[in-house]
């Protein structure tokens, strides 16, 4: 399976015809992205293209009113925070009054978000003023200068007189806490917001922003409770507050994991009606790289080395360090080649529990002490200094596997004492605080919890270990831990992440996920529908739940494609499908007749008992026959939806996967009769001849190649009725390609 490619792709769109509209770049854009990708100009035409399309779907900032939601989805550590930087700076150029960016659930996302659209926007630097930013807006019964500089900026644009340069945008960060989302709310009300074009940012949309009561008070609406706004969570219910005051606005949500967003029900708030997907540069590498192309970038962590409650024990776990190893080669590369990146980081990352932290803190800093105290004080013939060494040599052997111009090992280890011992070790938690200066040193080593999670960025991260199991399965959260994907491509053979071996099956199961929602979108955008149309149903592997099920008001059902044969009741159910199935059937019976052979099977078989058979690449059959078949039965419908799923994830496997194809009788027409009560074909499968004693024919059932996807084509006559040469398929998919499919559960 490769990669998709989203080159081309075009936002889903909403019917309204405020989208219609073309923004226009202007030398905020383009200031953006001078300072951050500099000469780039192949990067920067795509960031341009794609902030476009976003912004032609969010208001027009020429009419009075406006009441979008949108979602933005990328992979992680993919360039979000470029992509809302442009479009804040695109809004500024097409005459936005403000933007509001609700930038994370913790002081230090807030900052790290406020610091560097400070930093890329140029705000306020030189004679021409463009922006008003505010931080956390106070209360204004407390503190009125927020409410009064928001006012005073709002009423130069309402004053036809006052001259464009002194029209500023007002660009607020505000922390998605409910007190500072109240203080926000509260100076808005004072303010005149008609006519106020605004664009709303909730970075990490998927996170603490949807109704956590959801689940719940869809089970009391079903037992008849009318509810009222306030039974809903507060960070949402601060959200919805938001958007009510703001005639003109268009709320924005950024997120690598789109799973809640996606999945809460349509008529929701917060539901999107329009979808962005971003397209990756090509350094980037992702879960594709680490789990697919080059799986020898990700270590085994033991289970007997992974502390927990139950498994407690006082030695530094081997593979530590060994990631310290790695971690520290790379870091004296780096002092050598004096290339990037500028800063060289090891994240471990043991648990969300703050006193684990202490226990990997004090591993890592007892280790890092030691091994640079016995380097930098014994002599050369030091029996412990010759073993240290020989342990890192066994680690250079390792890490030049992957990076084949690495500098002699001799080289690497005659400072390494140097190095190790001005590496900056940091405890990143609730409790010990989560800033980095990364511009005060060159290599880090950081141990914590969730301040390392979503939307936090390790600077030059090329170590991570993370000796934590996989929680309650969300799927979106596992995604979110992922802080090692990123534009590594230039330095990828330094990057290490060791993880358990559960981990390293969910996240290569992450992959399929993730290609597959976004290959679902990708279609769904081709057929011109609106959104709120789109199947909600993608391959998730049973180890996984969705996401959060308090977010979610309907509920979920799994259906498992894998050793067992999948079919379609209904191939007689319109006109229009018969005859659609039965040119298919032709045309590929045509394409491929000099390649059929007769199965092979008993001698006294009768002729009803002997096939055609051909061995094709799986994506042969795929595009020539399988997706050109239709089916309209809802039943068969919704199977036929979730087989070309799962087969679409095989399709492009090298070396190419084999399917066998099987026409049943040779393409003759067997008779088979209707189940009365559904209408639907009854007894498909002929059973085995004869039913005891020595088997002659062994049943339909059995026709197939047990580890290959097979498919069966039935030529059928309709007991009973008018309907001729009905073609249908019946599918197997082997246990080793089984795919399980999650969806909403129909109501």
């Amino acid at each position: 399976m490769k990669k998709s490619n989203i080159e081309k792709i075009v936002a889903i769109k909403t019917e309204d015809t405020s989208s219609n509209w073309q923004p226009t770049i202007g030398e905020e854009v383009d200031g953006v992205l001078n300072r951050v990708l500099n000469d780039d100009n192949e990067a920067k035409d795509k960031i341009k293209e794609e902030t476009c399309r976003i912004m032609a779907l969010c208001g027009n900032p020429n009419k009075s009113s406006n009441n979008e939601t949108g979602l933005v989805f990328g992979y992680v550590q993919s360039g979000k925070t470029l992509s809302f930087t442009c479009l804040t700076a695109l809004a500024r150029d097409n005459n936005y009054q403000m933007v509001i960016i609700i930038a994370g659930i913790s002081k230090n996302l807030v900052a790290q978000s406020y610091e560097r659209l400070q930093k890329d926007l140029n705000v306020n630097k030189g004679f021409k003023r463009k922006w008003v930013m505010l931080n956390n807006p106070k209360d204004p019964n407390k503190n009125p200068q927020d409410k009064n500089t928001i006012k005073r900026e709002l009423g130069n644009w309402k004053n036809d007189g006052t001259p464009n340069n002194l029209k500023k945008t007002i660009l607020i960060t505000v922390m998605k806490n409910r007190n500072h989302l109240r203080n926000l709310i509260l100076v808005l009300r004072e303010c005149t917001l008609n006519n106020v074009p605004t664009l709303i940012i909730d970075d990490e949309g998927d996170q603490a922003s949807m109704n956590t009561r959801a689940s719940a008070n869809a089970k009391r609406e079903k037992l008849g409770e009318v509810l009222s706004e306030v039974e809903t969570s507060t960070i949402y219910r601060r959200i919805r507050e938001l958007k009510e005051i703001i005639p003109h606005h268009t709320f924005i949500q950024y997120t690598a994991t789109p799973q809640a967003p996606l999945f809460i029900n349509i008529m929701d708030n917060l539901s999107p009606n329009f979808i962005q997907l971003l397209t990756p540069g090509d350094k980037y590498t992702g879960g594709y790289i680490f789990f697919r192309e080059h799986p020898h970038l990700v270590k085994p962590i033991p289970y007997s080395e992974i502390y927990s409650d139950d498994n407690q024990f006082q030695e530094v776990p081997d593979s530590l360090k060994d990631a310290m190893r790695i971690f520290f080669l790379g870091v004296s590369s780096g002092h050598s080649f004096g290339e990037r990146p500028f800063n060289r980081s090891m994240m471990v990352h043991p648990s969300r529990l703050v006193e684990k932290h202490g226990v990997y803190f004090n591993w890592v800093e007892s280790v890092k002490n030691h091994w640079a105290k016995v380097l930098l004080e014994r002599g050369e013939e030091d029996e412990y200094r010759k073993q240290i060494i020989e342990e890192f040599n066994s680690a250079y052997k390792d890490l030049k596997l992957t990076v084949p111009n690495l500098q002699p090992f001799d080289d690497l280890m005659a400072n390494m004492g140097y190095y190790i011992n001005n590496t900056a070790l940091e405890q990143l938690n609730s409790k010990a605080g989560s800033s980095v200066d990364w511009r005060g040193n060159y290599s880090f080593i950081l141990v914590g919890g969730q301040a390392m999670d979503r939307g936090f960025t390790v600077e030059g991260l090329t170590v991570t270990y993370m000796p934590r199991n996989k929680g309650v399965g969300n799927a979106d959260t596992l995604q979110q831990r992922a802080r090692f994907f990123g534009y590594k491509k230039d330095y990828v053979g330094y990057c290490r992440v060791y993880l358990d071996a559960e981990n390293i099956h969910l996240y290569g199961e992450y992959v399929d996920h993730e290609e597959d929602v976004r290959n679902r979108l990708i279609e769904h955008n081709l057929s011109g529908e609106h959104l709120n149309n789109w199947k909600r149903q993608v391959v998730l592997n049973e180890m996984f739940k969705l996401t959060r099920k308090n977010v979610l008001s309907d509920d979920l059902e799994r259906k498992k494609f894998g050793n067992s044969w999948t079919r379609f009741n209904a191939p007689h159910d319109t006109d229009f499908m018969i005859e659609n199935n039965r040119t298919v059937f032709n045309e590929f019976i045509e394409s491929y007749s000099d390649k059929f052979q007769e199965d092979e099977g008993h001698e006294n078989r009768t002729p009803e008992q002997k096939h055609f058979k051909v061995e094709l690449p799986l994506n042969e059959l795929y595009q020539n026959f399988f997706t050109k078949l239709k089916f309209t039965r809802q039943s068969d419908s919704s199977n036929y939806t979730s087989l070309n799923a799962v087969l679409a994830l095989y399709t492009d496997e090298f070396p190419p996967e084999s399917s066998f194809v099987y026409i049943i009788n040779k393409g003759n027409p067997r008779e088979r009769s209707l189940n009365e009560r559904k209408n639907e074909i009854k007894n498909l499968f002929q059973g085995k001849n004869p039913r005891v004693g020595r088997i002659i024919y062994p049943g339909d059932d059995k026709i197939k190649e047990v580890d290959h996807v097979s498919i069966q084509i039935h030529n059928l006559n309709i007991k009973n009725e008018d309907f001729n040469n009905v073609i249908t398929i019946t599918v197997w998919i082997p246990e080793r390609l089984s795919k399980s499919l999650v969806k909403l559960k129909e109501q």
